[in-house]
């Protein structure tokens, strides 16, 4: 008995399986891009503790602003006469020097903004602040030349130098843009963070999309070709062939540009289109990182609408 219901459910199993979706059969995904960004580089530590002289400021002789071994102006020059100013302007300058030890060891903990961390800290100009974001499409999959833009511009991109980083996003971008009768879905994401930090969080949000695809099917990412034969079979194995109303792309660009990046959040299709032209303006010397992510890859492969919103909650309507 128990046998014989066993051997139902398999069957049962099989003919579910066996009627799923062209999208559910395979669904394959693109990805290009990497992260560049410079190394974060240290201040160096003055030498002998001395500017412009020779172990003094603005002096020699291992004086301040003056020579001969002694505190010197402006220091002295209330106690220089009568004797007996010596000490007493000794504990001036260690008050003054306590002083702003401690405001440069504040400012330097609360993020080095204006000054460098003592002892050879990060400077802020050295670790500036980074926006890493995101911008996705959900667009009908009547768009057919789409993937095909988007083959050929993952293909041809030179994903090992920050040009060719900043090539494939305008080029994403125009293929995105050439497109906007078929936009159905949008949606942004952003976080500021510093450049010490840009990349673990750049590959935290690349990592989110990379991981809804089920295979890689092609994907240059810092000049590494790789290219799968995957293709999208139906329930009977043939090739899928068209399209329906209900079925969709998805792109998604990550971004890592140096300062603050203010995208608009997605309402309409207004919106979508201010975002992708404010990503598609970002400068090479002010792109760190870029990724371009889509899904379905191979050419006749979709989603199905439940794909979408199951995968992609957070995409809003705008069309």
């Amino acid at each position: 008995m128990l046998t014989k219901r066993a051997m139902v459910l398999v069957l049962i199993t099989g003919l579910v399986f066996s009627q799923a979706s062209p999208a559910l059969a395979a669904r394959s995904g693109g990805r290009a891009g990497g992260f560049r960004a410079p190394s974060p580089s240290r201040s160096l530590p003055s030498s002998g503790g001395s500017y412009r002289g020779g172990g003094g400021y603005y002096g020699g002789g291992g004086g301040y602003y003056g020579g001969g071994g002694g505190f010197g102006f402006p220091f002295m020059i209330p106690f220089m006469f009568g004797g007996g100013g010596s000490l007493f302007s000794l504990l001036i300058f260690f008050a003054i020097a306590n002083f702003l030890f401690s405001t440069f060891k504040r400012l330097s903990s609360e993020g080095g903004e204006g000054l460098g961390s003592l002892g050879g800290g990060l400077t802020s100009s050295a670790n500036p602040t980074v926006t890493v974001a995101k911008v996705q499409v959900g667009m009908l999959a009547a768009a057919r030349d789409l993937q095909t833009d988007l083959n050929r511009v993952a293909r041809t991109s030179d994903t090992s130098t920050n040009e060719g980083l900043s090539g494939l996003l305008q080029e994403s971008v125009l293929a995105l843009l050439r497109h906007p009768e078929f936009w159905a879905y949008g949606n942004t994401d952003s976080e500021q963070t510093k450049l010490t930090q840009a990349e673990t969080l750049f590959n935290r949000y690349a990592l989110q999309e990379r991981s809804k695809l089920a295979a890689e099917t092609l994907s240059n990412v810092k000049g590494q070709m790789r290219n799968s034969d995957l293709k999208p079979l139906g329930a009977g194995g043939s090739l899928v062939e068209s399209a329906g109303e209900n079925e969709y792309i998805v792109v998604t660009l990550v971004l890592a540009s140096k300062g603050k990046l203010e995208l608009p959040q997605i309402n309409n299709a207004s919106d979508l289109r201010q975002a992708l032209r404010q990503a598609g303006s970002i400068s090479s010397e002010e792109l760190y990182g870029m990724e371009l992510i889509w899904e379905p890859q191979a050419e006749g492969d979709v989603l199905t609408a439940d794909e979408v919103m199951a995968e992609y909650p957070e995409l809003r309507l705008v069309a």
